[in-house]
C-alpha cells in the first residue's frame, strides 16, 4: 500500500514535469526536422539484398537517423523492406530469428562464432530461410550478415530496425520504471499524459519495468528524454544539497 501511495503521489509531478519540458521542444524549426528525418539516398547496403534490380530507384525516407554499424544495417534493411512493400513481414521474420537465437544455445553460438567459414554460415542461413519460408528481403539480409561476419550483431540490429518500424507506424515507445507494477488507473493516466504531449497522429506504446533499487517514485523515458522522479535520485540530491547548506532554499 505504501508503495502504491508513492506511485500515486508521483503522478501529478510526472504530468507537471512532462508538460513543462515539452514547451521548450514544441517549436522545432523545419531545418531541425530535416536533419532528424533526412532522405536516405546512400542505399548501397540495401542494394546488396534488394530483389528488384531492373526497377527505377525509389528514394525512401528513413524516419529516424541511426548511427553506427548496427544503425546502418537496420536502415538498409528498412529501405529494402519498404521498397518491397514487406515491412511488417520482414519485421516479424527478423524478430522470429532473434527469438530463435535466444531459445537455442547452439544456434546462438553459431551466429557468434567467427571461426565458422563464411560459406558454411551462408549455406546454413539459406537452409534456415527456406525452411522458415522467409521473404527474399529477410533471407538476403541474413546472407549479407553471414558474409560480413555480422550475424553476432543480429539482436542489436533488430532492435534498431524495430525503432524504425515503430517510427514508420507513428508509434512512440515510453518506458516507465517503478518499484511495483503501476495500477491500471495510474497507467492509463500516465499514458494519456504522454499521448497529449506527443500529439495526434502518433500512438504511445507504454512499457513497464520493475526496479526495486529506485526505492519509489517513477522514471519515465520517451522520445530520447528521461524524467527521473525516483526516491533514490531525490535522496542523492538531498544528500548533495545537505553538503552545501547555502543551496537548501532551492529544494
Amino acid at each position: 500500500m505504501a508503495f502504491a501511495n508513492r506511485i500515486r503521489s508521483s503522478l501529478p509531478l510526472v504530468t507537471k514535469i512532462l508538460k513543462s519540458d515539452s514547451l521548450s521542444a514544441a517549436h522545432g524549426s523545419s531545418a531541425q526536422r530535416s536533419v532528424l528525418c533526412p532522405t536516405f539516398t546512400n542505399s548501397e547496403l540495401s542494394k546488396n539484398f534488394s530483389t528488384a534490380p531492373g526497377k527505377k530507384e525509389v528514394k525512401v525516407k528513413v524516419p529516424l537517423v541511426l548511427f553506427g554499424g548496427s544503425g546502418n544495417y537496420a536502415s538498409a534493411l528498412y529501405i529494402a523492406a519498404v521498397k518491397a512493400n514487406a515491412l511488417e513481414k520482414v519485421e516479424s521474420e527478423i524478430l522470429d530469428i532473434v527469438e530463435s537465437t535466444k531459445r537455442s544455445p547452439t544456434f546462438s553460438q553459431f551466429t557468434k562464432d567467427l571461426s565458422v567459414p563464411a560459406d558454411t554460415r551462408v549455406k546454413a542461413i539459406n537452409e534456415i530461410s527456406a525452411q522458415a519460408k522467409f521473404s527474399d528481403v529477410t533471407k538476403n539480409f541474413l546472407v549479407l550478415l553471414s558474409q560480413n561476419g555480422r550475424l553476432k550483431n543480429l539482436e542489436t540490429i533488430a532492435k534498431r530496425f524495430v525503432e524504425l518500424t515503430m517510427a514508420h507506424k507513428g508509434e512512440v515507445k515510453a518506458i516507465v520504471t517503478s518499484v511495483i507494477p503501476l495500477p491500471a488507473v495510474e497507467e492509463k493516466e500516465l499514458k494519456e499524459t504522454l499521448q497529449e504531449l506527443i500529439g495526434q497522429g502518433k500512438k504511445v506504446i507504454l512499457e513497464q519495468k520493475i526496479d526495486p533499487s529506485i526505492l519509489g517514485g517513477l522514471v519515465v523515458e520517451f522520445d530520447k528524454k528521461v524524467f527521473d522522479m525516483s526516491i533514490k535520485t531525490r535522496a542523492r540530491q538531498m544528500e548533495r544539497y545537505l553538503r552545501e547548506p547555502a543551496n537548501l532554499d532551492s529544494l
